[in-house]
């Protein structure tokens, strides 16, 4: 007997990284001992701090039930307190912040919420797969926009006002952001709420990377007329070391917070309970948590610049985030064939820009999710196939 799967999943394929994970899962079990530079899941703890509390939390009796699914309040205030800490952004903790599993299901809780056959969505090319494919799922159309290096990554707003926006309700943007570590400035930021204002278009700014490698973190709701027009997601899973807790926050005025809590509500029954208490516990770190995070991975960055260079690729010294892309060099055809090569030659797995969009095709990515002496594997198995 076949059953079809629904329209909406027809046009959306597995993601590539499940797909890729498999094949390398075949190659260690054949020996091969790939090391993965490619997905960005960080391989550090999170703070002893946020250990015990959760422990602490999970061995008390009356923590196990079902939560609130706007959040426990401590988390909400932990939340509100951290942007205003960090962004300068003053938020009310209990009608402008929604806690979410994971920014990642934040994605996908916007487009269902606001999205229908008809509707466009404008998308980066580079940018996040999850966004083309949360689009896609509520049947509307995904609509890429082109960023460029020479535009240093950022959004041509002229190229935009060149496009029939009438049926556009959306806008997905991202900043430092992933694939590129592209930043953007308050300058930029004003642009993208004008636009918005203007054209009557939800912006909708995912932020997980604003922590790492970055001295000045951003937030779009710093922005004079942000909350009316904008919607920024983030996330523990980076900057905390926690992505396998699954802890992010939807910030958003109080009416759009809860037009999303309609449709969130209907898909999960909130957090476990000493999990929230240990993230409230993650967003009262100091700053001294962000530069020990920095200096580690600074360290690493070295030497993934080290392999840009054996590969002959170019990089810019600046870009942020938890990867450094670079522009593959002109005698391959493009990133998967690089890739490719240096996984089968080398038994190393560096992710080709191309599955970032069909702007990311001369580029690859390697995740700084490895500790130096990994990093430093891979550079001899290189030098071994490029010498």
């Amino acid at each position: 007997m076949e059953i079809q799967v629904a329209k909406r999943l027809q046009h959306t394929e597995e993601y590539y990284f499940s797909k890729k994970l498999r094949e390398i899962d075949e190659m260690n079990k054949a020996g091969d001992q790939v090391i993965n530079l490619g997905i960005g899941s960080p391989d550090l703890p999170p703070h002893p701090e946020v250990v015990k509390v959760l422990s602490e939390q999970a061995a008390l009796s009356n923590t196990h039930g079902y939560q609130n699914y706007k959040g426990a309040p401590a988390l909400r205030q932990a939340m509100a307190d951290w942007y205003a800490r960090y962004y300068a952004v003053n938020l009310d903790a209990n009608t402008e912040i929604l806690p979410l599993i994971g920014s990642k299901e934040g994605i996908v809780h916007i487009c269902m919420t606001y999205l229908q056959e008809g509707d466009e969505v404008l998308i980066p090319n580079p940018g996040y797969p999850a966004y083309t494919s949360a689009v896609r799922i509520t049947g509307a159309t995904p609509v890429p926009y082109i960023l460029t290096q020479e535009n240093n990554w950022l959004v041509d707003f002229e190229a935009l006002e060149q496009l029939n926006l009438s049926k556009v309700k959306m806008m997905w943007i991202n900043y430092p952001h992933m694939p590129t570590g592209a930043l953007a400035n308050k300058e930029f930021f004003e642009k993208v709420i004008a636009f918005g204002q203007k054209y009557n278009i939800l912006i909708c700014h995912d932020n997980p990377y604003s922590f790492i490698l970055n001295d000045s973190p951003k937030s779009i709701m710093a922005i004079e007329g942000a909350k009316e027009v904008a919607i920024e997601l983030n996330s523990l899973s980076k900057s905390s070391n926690m992505a396998g807790w699954r802890v992010g926050m939807l910030v958003a005025n109080e009416t759009r917070i809860g037009e999303i809590l309609r449709f969130k509500s209907n898909m999960d029954s909130g957090m476990f309970l000493p999990l929230q208490l240990a993230a409230a516990k993650a967003l009262s770190l100091d700053k001294s948590w962000y530069t020990q995070l920095n200096e580690e991975y600074a360290q690493r960055r070295k030497k993934v610049f080290e392999i840009m260079d054996l590969l002959n690729c170019q990089y810019d010294l600046n870009q942020v985030g938890l990867f450094v892309w670079a522009k593959v060099p002109s005698n391959y055809k493009d990133s998967y064939e690089l890739s490719d090569k240096i996984l089968y030659d080398a038994k190393v797995f560096i992710t080709p820009g191309g599955i970032f969009g069909s702007a990311g095709e001369k580029f690859i990515r390697i995740s700084l999710c490895a500790n130096k002496d990994t990093l430093e594997k891979a550079i001899t198995r290189i030098k071994e196939i490029f010498r």
